[in-house]
């Protein structure tokens, strides 16, 4: 039986999709560095590395954005897109764990 089918993602542009997707990267890395969550220091130590690159990433998406024009965020339609990738478990893992 295969999984169920994903919605589709919303309509983005490149710079918007690169947006959403480090933001989701940078997120990842968060989860992999939050102290609450770790177990392992050299885990946190490599994700802390690496989150220098991918905030350099996402500063990139969001100035080619800001240089083609696209001065707004449209909060829905990129929501949508994170839900889509899985956003939500993914931030999760930066939060506190439940008491």
């Amino acid at each position: 039986m295969l999984p169920p089918e994903l919605p589709p993602l919303p309509a983005l542009t490149r710079a918007e999709a690169e947006f959403v997707d480090t933001y989701l990267e940078v997120v990842d890395l968060l989860g992999r560095i939050n102290p609450a969550r770790g177990t392992h220091t050299y885990t946190a130590l490599r994700a802390a590395q690496a989150l220098v690159g991918r905030a350099v990433a996402l500063k990139d998406a969001l100035t080619l954005m800001h240089i083609r024009g696209e001065s707004e965020v449209y909060t829905h339609t990129l929501t949508e897109a994170m839900r889509v990738l899985d956003g939500e478990r993914r931030a999760n893992r930066v939060t506190m764990p439940p008491v």
